[in-house]
This record gives structure tokens, C-alpha cells and sequence, in this order.
């Protein structure tokens, strides 16, 4: 069986392997292998910790245990579709420039306003260092630019699809003033007391200097958020006047496109929400939605071709996961 050379491990006939000289540091269990490639039990717990956690914080169904078991079954088939997509890119001898890493680095730090010190700080509080750093954006970019050959560019939409969308859509179009929002909320435990609710506000004000910093509202709606659409980044759609808590609503409907609003506190708990879009009363000309429109289409045909892109090279893989226990 091949390993990749990254790992400086023995495999032994149960599937456990331990390091190299014979003076084990740590015995850890493989839940899968990848065309020789390996991910380990610490990788995927890991990984899942966050929603774990989540997981077992807000649901309170009789079958928690067979929740948190699929969704961690779910997470480990998404490493294995990331290990897959790095062996393709590494395939094809794309090259990534060291410029490249410096310019994505940059970008990101010039966009959370933060100095290289300031990054290289918060990475050593994660057992990490610059150049491990470097390494994981040089394979996040990798990745990326094969996706876009692979999928992104064999992709179309038309001025007939379009047209033929919005006829059918129309709809879509019309009606009451409404916004749509992404939303992270934070439930108020019942009964919850003054001291309580000003430490969620702590928590709160956190996760907004971190939006306000650059990092992404859909990972922090997903990592965070205990509303219904959790699982959606907090998306909640289009909403009119009248459906959302007053609190909220006199907040949502004074943001701009892609605006972000303070903390808002209402009866249940505390919203951080930003405006995504915006229509109103009467029918948008499809002048005027003609590039949401095919941005959708878009997103719906790459999200297809992956799918399909993803299965095959699943189907051309050697792939064995270990019993998860």
C-alpha cells in the first residue's frame, strides 16, 4: 500500500500505525485511505469538533448520537473529495508561484486589517508557523485553479436560458417591499439572567469584530449561528415587512447591499444580519436582474458538474474507510 511521504508512520495489520524510530510518540487510528493517501482519527475529529459541538448544544431529538455519527460520516467523505482534488491538481502540474501565496496573504490581512506579526501571533496560539501556513494556502489556490479549468470554464448560460428563467420566475419578481438576510443568532437560555446575557453579548460583539475584519459571514453563520438556517450560512431568504421580530426588521430594511448591522438585541436573543439583496413593490425588468439570474444558473450548473466531476473521479479512486467505532 502506498503512503504518501508526508507521513512518517508504519502501517500495521489493524489499522493502527506508530511513528518511526520504534519509540512511539503517539498510537493513532486511520479511518480511511485515499489512493495510499491517509486521514487519521485526529484529522477527522478535528475537523468535526466544531459541529459536534454545535450538534449537541442545540438538538435535542431522541437520536443525537445517530445525528452526530452521520454527520461526522459526512465530513469524512468531504476530506476524502478534498484529498482526491489535491492528488488532481498535483497531477496536473499546475504551478503555483511563491508570489502568488505573498499576494493571497496580503490580500487577506489588508482585508481583516491585521500586520504579518499580528498573523504570525494568532497562528502560533494554533501550534502553527508562517511557512505551514504558506503550505495550506499554496494547496487551497491549487485546488481552485483546477476547479475553475475542470469545471468552472466548460460552463455556459445563455440569453434563452436566462429569458426562458424569468418567464418562468416571474414571481420572483414581484410583490411586497422585501429583503433578503443572512442572519447569526444566538438563543437567550430560558430564564437567563442579566450576568448570562451580557456574556452572550460578549460572545456576540467577538464574532462581529471578526465579520467586520473580513472573515466570512457564511463560515461564521455556520460555525455559530443556533437559528434555523444554521445550516443553510444563515441564509433566511426573501422576507417581507411584517415576518421578522420588529427589532430586527427596523434594522434589515435600513441596510444597504452587503451591508452588516451592529449587535441587535430582541426578546429571544441577539442577530447579527446583512443584507444580500433587495426588491420592491412591482415587477423588476429582467434588464435589471439579467446578471442574478445567470449568476444562479451559473451556480446551479457548476454545483452539477461537480457533482458529476467529483463522482467520477471518486469511481476511478482506491478508496477504503476503515469502520468508524
Amino acid at each position: 500500500m502506498k503512503i504518501s511521504a508526508t507521513w512518517k508512520y508504519i502501517i500495521i495489520a489493524a489499522g493502527i500505525f506508530i511513528s518511526v524510530p520504534a519509540i512511539a510518540e503517539i498510537v493513532e487510528r486511520i479511518v480511511a485511505v485515499v489512493n495510499g493517501d491517509v486521514i487519521t482519527s485526529s484529522e477527522l475529529n478535528g475537523a468535526y469538533e466544531p459541529y459536534k459541538k454545535r450538534i449537541e448544544e442545540t438538538y435535542k431529538g431522541p437520536d443525537k448520537e445517530k445525528i452526530i455519527a452521520e454527520n461526522r460520516l459526512a465530513l469524512l467523505n468531504k476530506l476524502i473529495d478534498n484529498i482526491i482534488i489535491d492528488q488532481e491538481a498535483k497531477k496536473s502540474q499546475m504551478i503555483i508561484k511563491d508570489e502568488e501565496v505573498t499576494d493571497t496573504i496580503n490580500d487577506v490581512l489588508s482585508r481583516r486589517k491585521m500586520k504579518m506579526e499580528d498573523l504570525i501571533n494568532e497562528l502560533a496560539k494554533e501550534n502553527s508557523s508562517i511557512e505551514a501556513h504558506r503550505k495550506e494556502v499554496k494547496a487551497h489556490l491549487l485546488r481552485m485553479r483546477l476547479l475553475r479549468r475542470e469545471i468552472k470554464s466548460k460552463i455556459a448560460v445563455t440569453e434563452e436560458e436566462i429569458g426562458e428563467y424569468y418567464l418562468k420566475n416571474r414571481e420572483a419578481y414581484e410583490g411586497k417591499e422585501a429583503v433578503r438576510i443572512k442572519q447569526i443568532l444566538i438563543l437567550f437560555p430560558k430564564g437567563a439572567d442579566v450576568k448570562t446575557k451580557a456574556k452572550l453579548r460578549e460572545e456576540m460583539d467577538t464574532i462581529h469584530k471578526r465579520l467586520l475584519n473580513g472573515e466570512p459571514f457564511d463560515l461564521l453563520a455556520a460555525q455559530f449561528s443556533q437559528g434555523p438556517a444554521a445550516a443553510t450560512s444563515g441564509d433566511l431568504g426573501f422576507l417581507e415587512k411584517g415576518l421578522m421580530l420588529p427589532a430586527v426588521e427596523g434594522v434589515a430594511f435600513g441596510l444597504k447591499k452587503d451591508d452588516i448591522s451592529k449587535v441587535i438585541e430582541s426578546p429571544v436573543g441577539l442577530h447579527i444580519i446583512q443584507a444580500i439583496d433587495r426588491r420592491g413593490a412591482g415587477i423588476k425588468p429582467i434588464e435589471t436582474v439579467r446578471e442574478e439570474i445567470k449568476a444562479k444558473l451559473e451556480e446551479e450548473k457548476i454545483d452539477k458538474k461537480y457533482e458529476e466531476w467529483i463522482k467520477e473521479l471518486r469511481r476511478k479512486s482506491l478508496i477504503e474507510i476503515k469502520p468508524q467505532g
